[in-house]
Parts: C-alpha cells; structure tokens; sequence
C-alpha cells in the first residue's frame, strides 16, 4: 500500500521508477540494516552496478555517457532507493545532483571528458567540499586557499562535515582563490583523493547517515594543477546557483524517508490490534494518519514544482527550491514522529526500521543548508533583497 499522490505522471518517469523500486526491494533492501549498523557504505560492486542500470547517469549528457534525462527522472530512483537504503541512494543523488553537475554545466570540456565517464560509470566518485569549523551555513566565511605557483595551485586550509569525505576518489573544493572579500573571492577546484598533502580524518559516528561515510578534510600544501580550475573566482553566485540541483536531490530524500515512514504505518495500523479492534479504528489515529498524508504530499508537490522548474535550464528556481528544501526536511522529521509514536515499542527497535529513518531525517535537515537558512533564502528570494547575517 501507498499513499503516494502523483497526478499524471510521465511515462518515461513511472518506468524509471518501477525499475529502481524492483531494484531497491531486491537488492538493496536486504543490505539496508546491516550497512546501518556496521556504518558502511555500499562496497564498489553494487556501486559499478548502478552504474550498469543507468541510475548514476541519468542527468546528465549522453555524450559523456550519460542518458540526457531531466532531472525528475534522477529524482525517482533516488526516492525509490531511498526508501529503503539511503546510503545506495546517496550514490545516485551524489552523481546526478551533486558536484558532477557543476562539472557539467560549469566545467571545460576537457574536464567533461575526463572526469564525468568514471563517475556515470561507477568507477569513480566526486564529493563536494564547502564547510569548514568556522564556516557553515555562513559559507562565504571560508578560509581554505588556493594559491597560484608554477602555473598550477597549491591549496591549504580544512573542511568539516564533508559528505563521502575519505570514501570519494574526488573532491570539488570550495576555496579562496583571491585576496577579495567574501563571495568574491571564492571559486571551485577539483583534488583527487591520492594527491600528496591531501588526507582525510576519522569517520564521524553519527546519529544518522551511518552508510554514508563523513569525514574532515585536511589540505597541506596540496599541489593541483591549472587545470582542475573549474569555477574561477567571481562566480560564487553560478557556483551556488548549480548547489540548487544538489538541494533538489536532498529534498528527494527527505520526502522518500516520509513516504517510506508512511507506506509503513497505513500497512501497520491494519495489522496491529488494541483493545479488540485494528488501530486504523481509533480516530486519534486516523488524525495522526491524515496529517502525515498531508505533510508527505505537500512536500512532493512543492518538489515537483521545482523539480519542473529545471526543465528549460537543467537548473531549477531557487525560491521554489528552498521552499520543497524546507517543507520536505521538516516533514521527514515529523512524519518518521508519527511513525514510532504509532508502532509504540515496535517502532523504538532496529526490527521495523522506523527509528533509522528517523534519525536520517534529522541528518538530511541538516545537509546542505538547515530549514532555518532556507527560510532566510526564501524571504531574501521573495523581496528580491539580500541580508548581511553579520551586522
């Protein structure tokens, strides 16, 4: 059973859909609790595997390998895994909404060529590198550098709470790349994972995200070459624009854990009895019911809508974007709530799954820009006005 609501959708998208739910039930469900609780993140084969189905490229170009999809269709198999494995849908929200995409709507083509056929593939993974200790959601407070010398640059400084830190073979570093002042300054350069001065920190043991390795990043001296340029200084403004995409991806998987979190407890209610009679009896549980459809469904369609907002670009609105971002983060939060408040004991065990989708829901509220910032960029978009945090 689900309670999911989808007016009218594409065929092309309902068929990509299918298949990667038959994929997430067969292959990846069954790995989903262990890779939980040894906090692992899916081994290289299931990752090639992805790669194999199509899933790592389906945003973008089909002459890098890619299928030339819109984005909705990327976004379907991530909810579709995401459901019921998070860290096999970070490989797929990590290659079609993350920084693979500035590569491909801000990189030369030389760096097309070269770095997006092993992502699309599987063979290869790039993670984005924006925090740091001192500079989260205030990301223009960064301080890592990256210096001209003998034609290439050197780079120094640290990045905290980085998404695959340690597991990816390829980093696109937010850094300073001039003397400037705030956004000025700062533009984006690629360092692969075997460079020497680079290494990466212990795993962090989150409350979440156990599949999904995250690390500190640490840059000494790091030599890159000229090349690895691929946003100059000066464009911070397109650089973030792209960061919209990867937004879209994490919206993606808050709404597959409240999805998830719902389909569970309409199968449960109807199972479970109290006092005689089945639990979907009872009227307070049917409010409860009724306001985690409304909370999952307004999220979709506020997805949706910036989801369709891409279609003429490749690159969606951010107001509309901020808006999904913010409804779909609380959402997964208090619908997996609901979720463990209506299994009662069951749902506080490892055994139904509902707290692990809880605790990631948390995680994802966090990732790439809280709901609190996201309310600040909903207001700055709607009055078309920017305000300094600082003063």
């Amino acid at each position: 059973m689900s309670a999911v609501l989808m007016v009218d959708e594409d065929p092309e998208v309902a068929e990509i859909r299918s298949l990667a739910a038959q994929v997430a039930r067969e292959v990846y469900a069954p790995m989903a609790e262990e890779l939980d609780v040894n906090r692992t993140p899916i081994p290289l084969e299931e990752r090639l595997r992805l790669g194999e189905l199509g899933f790592l490229g389906i945003a973008h170009p089909e002459e890098y390998g890619g299928s030339g999809a819109p984005l909705s269709h990327a976004l379907a198999v991530v909810e579709e895994l995401g459901k019921v494995c998070r860290p096999a849908a970070f490989q797929v929200f990590e290659a079609n909404t993350g920084p693979a995409q500035v590569v491909t709507h801000l990189g030369t083509e030389q760096q097309k060529r070269d770095w997006l056929p092993d992502i699309i593939s599987g063979r290869k993974t790039m993670a984005v590198a924006i925090s740091e200790p001192d500079a989260g959601s205030a990301a223009t407070d960064l301080r890592t550098s990256a210096k001209r010398d003998n034609g290439g640059y050197v780079i120094n400084g640290s990045k905290r709470w980085i998404s695959n830190g340690g597991e990816a073979d390829q980093y696109l570093v937010y850094c300073r790349l001039t003397e400037a002042p705030g956004s000025k300054a700062i533009g984006a350069i690629v360092v692969e994972k075997e460079m020497t001065g680079f290494s990466a920190g212990a795993s962090e043991r989150l409350m979440g995200f156990r599949g999904i390795p995250s690390a500190d990043l640490y840059f000494d001296a790091v030599e890159v070459p000229a090349e690895n340029l691929v946003v100059p200084a000066g464009d911070f403004g397109k650089l973030f624009g792209i960061f919209s995409i990867e937004r879209m991806g994490n919206t993606t998987m808050s709404l597959a854990i409240g999805q998830a979190a719902l389909d569970a407890t309409l199968r449960y209610v109807e199972e479970r009895q109290q006092f005689g009679k089945d639990l979907v009896e009872f009227q307070s549980i049917q409010v409860m019911l009724a306001d985690m459809v409304l909370q999952v469904q307004a999220a979709r369609l506020l997805r949706d809508q910036a989801a369709a907002s891409a279609v003429a670009t490749g690159i969606p609105d951010p107001l509309k974007v901020s808006l999904a971002k913010c409804t779909a983060n609380e959402m997964a939060k208090r619908v997996t709530d609901l979720a463990m408040q209506i299994h009662g004991g069951n749902g506080y065990t490892e055994e139904y799954g509902i707290e692990r989708m809880h605790r990631d829901a948390h995680g994802w509220a966090i990732a790439g820009g809280t709901p609190t910032m996201q309310r600040i960029r909903i207001v700055s978009e709607v009055l078309g006005r920017r305000f300094d945090q600082r003063r």
